[in-house]
This record gives structure tokens, C-alpha cells and sequence, in this order.
């Protein structure tokens, strides 16, 4: 049964004439105004890999998705942006503070989307975007944090990110965090679950196949959260890590959890000199 599953797998991946779909050419310019970098160079991290050419998701996506994320007005991920403003606005918790208390209005988080995960020197941890939000919720609003990968948490990821949007991606590597993206590093190689498949065997073997009916990108993040039209919702990093672990048919790792965090950390980093997009628009 094994061996039948991944020669499916398999052959869905490579069949010759069926399976070939090349990325289109595409400029995406948001409202008509932003232009966003959407091809770039190859970081130089990535020069041992099969990577020669950093695309985003959304050359991968048909021409009505990727209208509905060059405007705002039609861009269905809006909706949760404006969510998250209310949320920022909302005095929680025990300390009587809001985000806006802190932080004013969400133009300060300029720039913050575009270099997370990054190190906290106090935490003494690497810390993902959304690790900092529960931590300003429970440090300085004595608030409950959101739930890591819940609807409140996308609102707000997808306000902050906002704020960077057209900004290229910037993760640093080196220095505190060296040992944890090398974790991650090993984790986007490994093969996993009953399919024995890894990060790289698709979205980085093989992007710009077809598997079944969905077109395999590059699996760059800088578009999160992103607004998916298969399950009509802004989804977050590490739900869409869970999804494809569960997809190889292996037990998956804890959203929020070392794994996911440090696997977060070397695919962000795959993505430098992208834009900032989210919140996207995807299949």
C-alpha cells in the first residue's frame, strides 16, 4: 500500500505533458499605485539549491485571483485587516491598555512584517511575528493571547503586515539565530510521513508542476496571512505548515512550537528581496 502511494505521488509530480505549468510574467502594482517585487534574485544562502530565480505565489495563481489581490477593494482579505484595526484599538486586559496605547496608530509597525522572525534579546529566543503580539497581549495588556493560529491572530498579523506591504523580506540568518535556522533548514529537507516527501520535493523540485489540480509554487511566505478561496478565510503561517505536513501523511509539529518556529525562520529567509504582500490572495 506503501509503495502504491508513492508511486501516485510520484507520478502526479512528474508525469511528462501533464504535469508542466510554467509560472506566468505578470507585474503585480496594488490599486495601481504599488509596484511590488514579486522576482528577484536568489538570496545567497540559496546558491547550493535548485532555486535560480525567487518568484512569488502569486505568479503561480490564474489572472482572476491575482486581480482580486492587486485591489483592495475587491481583495476579500481586507476584511480581516479591518478586523484587526478594531482589535487594535480595543482596551483588553488587566493593565487598561490597548495596542494602540503603546504603539498609536499601526503606520509605527512600518517595517516590522518585513524582518520577522527575528531574535528578542530579552527573551533570548527567536520569536515569530505572532509570538510578539501574544507577548505584547500578556506583558503589557495582562490580556489572554490570541490563539496561535486563530482568526484574531490573522486580523492582527494582517494589519501589521499591512503596514510593510511592497517592503522586500530582510530575515536575518546569522548571529542568535544561526543554530535555529539551521533547525529549520534541516526540517524543510527531511522527508516526512507515509509519502516520505519534504518541503523541497515540491516547492523546490518541483515548482511549476502540477500536482492533482493546484499549481506548485515556490512556497514563499512573504504573502502571509493570506486569504485562501478554498476554505474563504485569512490563514496564517503555521496553519499552512500543518496542512502540508498533514498532506505527507505525518504526525504534525505544534503551531507556535521549536519546530514550526525554526521552520518558519529558514523559509521566511528563502524569501528575502520579496515584497511584503499580505494580505495576499491564493487558491
Amino acid at each position: 500500500m506503501k509503495f502504491k502511494a508513492l508511486t501516485a505521488i510520484a507520478a502526479l509530480i512528474v508525469a511528462p505533458g501533464l504535469a508542466m505549468a510554467d509560472p506566468d510574467d505578470d507585474t503585480m502594482i496594488i490599486n495601481g499605485e504599488v509596484e511590488m517585487i514579486t522576482k528577484t534574485a536568489v538570496p545567497e544562502h540559496m546558491s547550493d539549491t535548485a532555486v535560480s530565480e525567487l518568484m512569488s505565489g502569486w505568479h503561480f495563481r490564474s489572472d482572476e485571483t491575482q486581480a482580486l489581490q492587486m485591489d483592495d477593494f475587491d481583495n476579500p482579505g481586507m476584511i480581516f485587516v479591518d478586523e484587526g484595526m478594531a482589535q487594535w484599538e480595543t482596551v483588553e486586559g488587566t493593565e487598561g491598555n490597548s495596542c494602540a496605547s503603546c504603539h498609536e496608530d499601526p503606520s509605527s509597525m512600518k517595517g516590522v512584517r518585513a524582518v520577522y522572525p527575528k531574535w528578542n534579546e530579552d527573551a533570548g529566543e527567536v520569536r515569530t511575528l505572532a509570538m510578539q503580539i501574544n507577548a505584547c497581549r500578556t506583558e503589557n495588556m495582562g490580556a489572554e493571547p490570541y490563539k496561535y493560529t486563530g482568526g484574531e491572530m490573522a486580523n492582527m498579523e494582517a494589519l501589521i503586515a499591512l503596514q510593510s506591504r511592497g517592503m522586500p523580506i530582510n530575515v536575518a540568518i546569522d548571529g542568535p539565530v544561526a543554530d535555529v535556522w539551521e533547525q529549520g533548514k534541516e526540517l524543510y529537507y527531511t522527508r516526512t510521513g507515509q509519502l516520505e516527501l519534504s518541503c523541497a520535493n515540491c516547492h523546490e523540485d518541483n515548482y511549476g508542476n502540477m500536482i492533482r489540480a493546484d499549481h506548485l509554487s515556490q512556497g514563499q511566505i512573504n504573502g502571509f496571512p493570506t486569504y485562501r478561496l478554498k476554505n474563504a478565510k485569512l490563514n496564517t503561517v503555521h496553519a499552512r505548515f500543518k496542512g502540508c505536513v498533514r498532506d505527507t501523511r505525518a504526525e504534525t509539529f505544534k503551531p507556535g512550537g521549536p519546530e514550526f518556529t525554526a521552520l518558519e525562520l529558514y523559509v521566511a529567509s528563502r524569501g528575502n528581496g520579496l515584497s511584503v504582500e499580505g494580505p495576499s490572495v491564493r487558491n
